[in-house]
């Protein structure tokens, strides 16, 4: 058994038939789940993902910034 990451309702399921990214839906507050963990389990909210990734997405735009300026100024230099 697991609680539901949301609603914190409890999750009947055989822990030993899931593995990390299959797909489970809270029957209480209706939550679309993945697990995140098999060991021991653990369960994320999809749109927690969701949000996690926007994060690193963010991070990726903001590396790009960078490495543009550093191309600007080497650009600046040779004249």
């Amino acid at each position: 058994m697991v609680n539901c990451p949301l609603c914190d309702a409890v999750i009947d399921v055989d822990e030993e038939e899931l593995d990390e990214g299959d797909a489970l839906i809270c029957e209480e507050c209706g939550a679309n789940l993945s697990v995140s963990g098999v060991s021991p389990l653990e369960l994320a909210s999809e749109k927690e993902e969701a949000d996690d990734d926007d994060d690193l997405d963010d991070d990726d735009d903001f590396d790009d910034d960078d490495e543009e300026v550093e191309e600007d100024e080497e650009k600046d230099e040779e004249y």
